[in-house]
């Protein structure tokens, strides 16, 4: 199997799904097969690719995993879509208060079996440090952190930070911090400046070099069910994202 990337961060509104998408469209097109998970109950990553969610999570059906998933419009990308469900939700966490999870395998079970083959398989996760996304954590092989350019960047970072080093000190966890990525960032404010620097400061290295900016098209381009990448392929926001993907490669 190759490399699973979790996208978490407890905050909402930071560009967790956008990168998500955009990252595994970006290396879709870079030639390597890729697989995006949906995790958060909200289907963001599934509707911003063009699919619609599901009844029932496919990670707690009963149907084979193959199954499920479903062909983007980019060659190489495929999407295991996502489901509203809470009690799939808490179901995929493996929780023994769980009516159904005696019946159905964990995430990490479905990862190490049902998605060998794959280059990259991103998990796009849910805003929280909760259950769901600390088994998505302890699934993957790295972590990818988005955080926004603003006052409260550094705000419940730590509890983030802590929650990743205890996946990490569990065995046989196999994950590392792949980065922390700094999103809608503003060139004309001071404040992006402040909090780049703070950030840089503190976390050094594992902050990635690209930055994505604010860009009207990146917003625009999931209700179109799109990426930035094919939506506006000239747009800052491309160009930044396929930086990106550079850099995620560079970092194998």
């Amino acid at each position: 199997m190759g490399r699973i990337l979790c996208v978490a961060n407890q905050k909402g509104g930071v560009g967790k799904t956008t990168t998500a998408i955009n990252l595994a469209v970006g290396l879709a097109k870079g030639g390597k097969r890729t697989l995006i998970v949906d995790l958060d109950p909200q289907c963001n990553a599934t509707s911003g690719l063009g699919h619609a969610p599901t009844d029932r999570h496919p990670l707690v059906s009963e149907k084979p995993l193959r199954d499920s998933l479903r062909e983007t419009s980019v060659p190489n990308l495929e999407l295991l879509p996502g489901s509203r469900s809470y009690q799939d939700a808490e179901t995929m966490t493996g929780r023994a208060d769980s009516p159904l999870a005696s019946h159905t395998a964990t995430l990490s079970q479905h990862l190490a079996t049902g998605m060998a083959g794959y280059d990259f398989v991103l998990i796009d996760c849910p805003p929280s440090v909760g259950p769901l996304t600390q088994t998505a954590l302890a699934s993957s092989t790295e972590v990818l952190m988005p955080i926004q350019c603003e006052f409260f960047a550094m705000e419940g970072l730590t509890q983030m930070i802590e929650v990743i080093r205890g996946v990490m000190q569990r065995q046989p966890s196999r994950l590392e911090f792949g980065g922390i990525l700094l999103t809608m960032y503003d060139h004309s404010l001071e404040l992006t400046y402040e909090v780049d620097r703070e950030v840089r400061e503190f976390f050094g290295d594992i902050v990635y070099q690209n930055v994505i900016p604010r860009d009207v098209a990146v917003s625009e381009a999931p209700s179109h069910g799109q990426s930035v990448l094919d939506y506006s392929p000239r747009c800052r926001g491309t160009r930044a994202y396929l930086e990106l993907c550079l850099e995620v490669l560079e970092r194998e």
